[in-house]
């Protein structure tokens, strides 16, 4: 949500203005009512303030880039796009009332089958795209929306690009730094497919872990701190006991620093979530790819068990085991080991002696009947079969005592022998040592003491609002409470604001000052602000506050 006041709505021949539904950094959007045909529609509206060419075009690309790719079942749809009657262009799109992604991975756990599904189904849309050149570079929970019908959706193509232009990027304008991949940051950055493989993990690992993958609870979470772990530390495993480790692996793959480590295609991450869902014995989700390359068929793997959940136009799935069509030919290595080592995975051919890794299915048993010698056995033709051949291997066993069971009854009566003898050495002539001194680690340290709260806030000065159409503002001052440390700072926040209002909501950070002006929330008759104290570590002191009549 962005911290500025929204624009108004536009009136627009056939719409009726509902309500507020966002805002970003140069657009917002609305929820508006069509008469015809009559429906619910969401508006994006680009600010009249932006005079950026560069934001212009962008907006119009996002409409066209989503209007090619809308009929797919996991793109919001866009209807129309158009100018309203003071000049500021909109996109009329698909209406998603349900709560995004974005909203609900902060506030519910999200299950895995949940996860998984969400996982799978945008990885078709991303597929889609790349396959018609386009990679979405802003890949995030709060861009994907969820449908009447509870399917996932995803939205804001507003910074994507062609893919021949992956590898001159001017700028980062627009990205959100949680879930980039470390290639947007370097010097210059770089984008391709496989970027948006690591955005669409990053995504789904949050949606599990409650947080983004390189959030640290409890310490300091800045847009440096976020970058320094993006691009230097290792991704930490999920830490929940319903995500089993296949899971953990296929996010550390495609979440690889180096991207020729990833999966080369969001198609791929997607099957790799499939068959996390098979061995959780969960139902494996649909995956839908449009391709309009017009590439030759290839033809389908008969026992691939994934070519039944995905659905790709002119082309044909590989197995998702040898990452081939499924003949019978040899299985390859898995490309993805230097990354994460594979879980239960054979070992590999060759592993023995040169011996066995030499021998055929035919050559690894030989029967040889009694009495034949070597050399006739590794001759060119086998001794005939006959009833001496048969009868001589069974006089054979008849006469042969086998020789294992005396070897483990002396094995067994020397293991007992020694361990008594140990015993009795301890017993007898080894004095028992006394108690060992330890000392306590990784004890728990109390929690700390809350800081002290501010001194009496006041909402000292009022300008008023809807002047030229901007909103009031109020100046909050409060006291310096005793005591108060000097990396100890304060957070102020507008309470008890109804929905809607959550561009009003935002806590402002104050440091090394006791007073802040904030903008005052349109059409409430009475508005509260409160302020506390936030130390570093965490904790935080009572909240204080102050009340002014907006009437």
């Amino acid at each position: 949500m962005s911290s500025r006041a929204p624009s108004q709505p536009p009136q627009l021949p056939g719409y009726e203005f509902e309500k507020l539904l966002g805002s970003g950094g140069f657009a917002d959007v609305f929820l508006y009512r069509q008469f015809r045909p009559q429906r619910r529609v969401a508006i994006k509206v680009l600010l009249s303030s932006v005079l950026d060419d560069t934001v212009r075009r962008q907006f119009d690309a996002e409409a066209n880039v989503m209007a090619t790719m809308s009929t797919h079942p996991s793109i919001v749809t866009i209807h129309t796009a158009d100018a309203s009657s003071d000049h500021r262009p909109f996109i009329v799109m698909e209406y998603c009332p349900r709560p995004n992604y974005g909203v609900r991975f902060r506030k519910e756990r999200i299950t895995v089958a949940e996860a998984l599904r969400v996982g799978v189904q945008i990885a078709g849309a991303v597929e889609t795209a790349h396959r018609a050149g386009i990679l979405h570079r802003d890949i995030k929970p709060a861009n994907i929306l969820v449908t009447e019908y509870n399917r996932p959706a995803l939205t804001d193509f507003g910074i994507s690009i062609v893919a021949g232009q992956s590898s001159d990027l001017e700028d980062s304008q627009g990205m959100s730094i949680p879930w980039s991949p470390p290639e947007f940051f370097a010097d210059p950055p770089r984008a391709d497919v496989r970027s948006d493989v690591f955005s669409l993990a990053a995504t789904v690992y949050s949606l599990l872990a409650g947080h983004t993958p390189f959030e640290r609870v409890g310490q300091r979470n800045t847009a440096s701190d976020l970058i320094h772990r993006i691009t230097s530390e290792p991704l930490r495993p999920l830490n929940r006991p319903d995500v089993p480790a296949e899971l953990n692996r296929v996010l550390s793959i495609a979440m690889a620093k180096d991207p020729a480590g990833r999966y080369d295609t969001a198609l791929a991450f997607g099957r790799s979530l499939q068959q996390v869902e098979m061995a959780l014995s969960l139902p494996v989700t649909q995956m839908d790819v449009l391709d309009d390359r017009g590439a030759p068929a290839v033809p389908a793997a008969d026992d691939d068990e994934l070519d039944s959940h995905t659905r790709i136009r002119k082309v044909a799935t590989v197995d998702p085991e040898t990452g081939g069509a499924a003949s019978g030919g040899p299985r390859r290595l898995d490309p993805y080991a230097g990354v994460a080592p594979a879980l239960g995975s054979p070992a590999p051919e060759g592993y023995g002696s040169p011996a066995s890794a030499a021998a055929g299915p035919e050559e690894s048993t030989m029967l040889r009947p009694a009495g034949t010698a070597l050399s006739t056995m590794s001759g060119a033709s086998p001794a005939p079969a006959g009833p001496a051949a048969v009868a001589a291997p069974e006089l054979a066993d008849v006469r042969r005592t086998p020789a294992w069971p005396f070897v483990t009854l002396a094995a067994v009566l020397v293991i007992l022998l020694g361990v008594g003898a140990t015993l009795a050495v301890r017993h007898y002539f080894v004095d028992k040592p006394g108690p060992i001194e330890t000392s306590e680690i990784n004890v728990p340290e109390p929690p700390a003491e809350p800081p002290p709260p501010p001194v009496d806030p006041q909402i000292v000065v009022v300008v008023a609002g809807e002047l030229g159409g901007e909103t009031g503002r109020a100046r909050v001052e409060w006291g310096l409470p005793e005591g108060i440390e000097e990396d100890q700072h304060f957070l102020v926040e507008w309470v008890d604001l109804p929905e809607n209002y959550e561009d009003f909501q935002v806590p402002h950070e104050v440091h090394g000052r006791s007073s802040v002006t904030l903008e005052i929330p349109p059409g409430q008759t009475e508005l509260c602000v409160q302020v506390r104290t936030v130390d570093p570590s965490g904790p935080s002191s009572d909240p204080q506050q102050a009340c002014i009549d907006g009437g």
